[in-house]
């Protein structure tokens, strides 16, 4: 009996779904700059501008490094960490604090030098 009332329950919970492509040509996404605020709008405004890298993230490749021509790195704020890849196949970072106007040495000898960067 007991089974009898659960296939009927399950019998009648079961239903058929049908779905139907819905054609939005006439409909299409707002601008996302629309709905955008804050920080992300903008983001999304220098990105328009022509700064595909706003908060200077990228990888740079170090040059010379010497005392009178360091590696420069952009920065908006007075300090900035900088992680350096001593040697080319080194599987470890090392990291150090850079301050305005203070060109520091890294411990495999390349320099860096902090230097002004517009914000977002």
């Amino acid at each position: 009996m007991a089974s009898l009332v659960c296939r009927s329950v399950f019998a009648a919970t079961r239903r058929g779904v049908s779905t139907t492509a819905v054609r939005a040509a006439d409909r299409a996404m707002n601008d996302p700059l629309e709905h955008a605020t804050g920080i992300e709008k903008r983001e999304i405004l220098a990105k328009q501008a022509g700064r595909e890298d706003p908060y200077e993230m990228q990888v740079y490749k170090r040059v010379a490094g010497t005392k009178d021509k360091p590696n420069v790195v952009p920065s908006v704020a007075d300090y900035r960490v900088v992680g350096c890849v001593c040697e080319e196949d080194a599987t470890a970072i090392n990291w150090m604090w850079l301050y305005k106007g203070e060109p520091k040495r890294c411990e495999c000898g390349y320099w860096f030098k902090l230097v002004d960067s517009k914000p977002v």
